[in-house]
């Protein structure tokens, strides 16, 4: 298999060694540095690859080979993948992945026969699948992942598997935080919630490889909620990082804010969040895309944007302070293909250009959106495509050989401890 890759854009004598080396693990942290078990410095350069949706399951299985996507995530040059997971999945493991694809007909509204027909696909293209939970196909992801020395971070995007995310899907904010209401919280249980980032945590254990739990996807109010001081995100974030860091002490516990991962304010200007349970293994995370509405007053003005990011999110790297740990963009993307700066639109050109600005001008941990060419099923509909995908969308190569020397100035490692 050829794939033109970031390992070639980089070349041998720029490539850091710790991109294609195994790290030692478990990763700690220490102010705003992510280390490995010797203390030396570990820079998350990362890819989504998602599996939150009604199948319960990573996609693209149906295009191509585990082994193939992981050689492919490997040889681009990533170290580590965000995998996304739904609590439907983490209360209900043992689901077989062929009964996964037609009770995913029903949840989506979409044919059985499309998605029992994309199950054979799926069959043909990963023989050991047939007859397996959809827990395994997790498992046998992480484990390819991992004999390739890419790292996972298992990240809780939803609680009803579907797609993420809007004010009326249900999964925004906590069913017993103060507010409540059904347009944003009637799937979001937080016992659920609870129970399920905590069996995935105490699963995580036994799967080698994985380095860290992101608690929740895109956090958001709506409504009254948030309006008691964030009090609910407090209250169950502590909740949640407890329950995993006592089910599986190695792992970093990622956490973000409100209004989708974008606003970190209320730790600085109300209090820190207590991390003293899971001291040395908090890491934030934050979200920007062209169209994040947080960011839209400085959009256009690339001093004043970066300004914003950094009051919003970026100033938990600032030393010394009762909130500085490590910062991870775990989302960041824009359109492959189209436009004319390289295949990106003028608008995600001049986003990309200022965001990959601020990053690099940081040293900060990274995750693109994302790996997948396409999907089993998106919003209705069946094998819809990905034009923000890496891969193309029958996951044989790159979607856009220009975006890895878009990406190369973001691998490399310019600060450390």
């Amino acid at each position: 298999m050829k794939l033109f890759s970031l390992l070639t854009v980089l070349g041998t004598a720029v490539l850091p060694a710790a991109l294609v080396s195994a790290q030692k693990l478990p990763l700690s942290t220490s102010s705003r540095w992510i280390l490995d078990a010797d203390g030396q410095r570990v820079k998350l350069r990362c890819i989504n690859w998602a599996g939150h949706q009604e199948v319960n399951l990573p996609e693209g299985l149906n295009k191509q080979s585990i082994d193939y996507i992981a050689d492919f995530i490997q040889q681009q040059g990533f170290n580590c993948v965000r995998l996304t997971y739904s609590i439907d999945h983490a209360l209900n493991p043992d689901v077989l992945v062929s009964d996964s694809f037609t009770a995913a007909a029903g949840a989506a509204n979409v044919s059985v026969t499309d998605m029992n027909n994309m199950y054979s696909q799926v069959a043909e293209k990963n023989p050991s699948i047939s007859g397996a939970t959809r827990r395994a196909v997790y498992e046998a992801v992480i484990a390819a992942l991992w004999k390739r020395n890419v790292m996972t971070i298992l990240d809780n995007h939803v609680s009803k598997a579907s797609w993420c995310c809007s004010i009326d899907d249900g999964n925004g904010w906590w069913d017993e935080g103060f507010g409540y209401n059904a347009m944003n919280s009637r799937y979001f249980k937080t016992q659920e919630w609870l129970d399920g980032i905590q069996a995935i945590a105490t699963w995580s254990t036994s799967q080698p490889g994985v380095i860290g739990m992101s608690l929740r996807n895109e956090i958001r109010e709506w409504l009254l909620q948030g309006t008691n001081g964030r009090a609910d995100w407090y209250n169950f974030m502590t909740q949640g990082a407890t329950r995993v860091h006592q089910a599986n002490p190695d792992l970093l516990i990622i956490m973000g804010g409100t209004q989708s991962a974008t606003d970190l304010t209320h730790i600085r200007l109300n209090h820190n969040i207590d991390w003293s349970g899971w001291q040395g293994k908090h890491v934030w995370e934050w979200h920007a895309y062209s169209f994040t509405v947080t960011f839209a007053l400085a959009k256009g003005n690339c001093d004043l944007l970066k300004d914003t990011y950094g009051l919003f999110d970026g100033f938990v790297l600032e030393q010394d302070k009762d909130f500085t740990a490590p910062l991870i963009l775990s989302e960041f993307g824009f359109g492959m293909t189209g436009g004319p700066n390289d295949g990106l639109s003028d608008d995600d050109n001049t986003y990309f250009q200022c965001l990959r600005d601020y990053v690099t001008g940081n040293d900060g941990e990274w995750a693109l959106w994302a790996v997948q060419g396409s999907y089993y099923v998106r919003q209705g509909t069946v094998g819809a495509d990905e034009t923000w995908g890496l891969l193309d969308n029958d996951w044989s190569g790159l979607r856009n050989p220009d975006v890895p020397g878009l990406l190369a100035p973001m691998f490399k490692v310019t600060q450390g401890p």
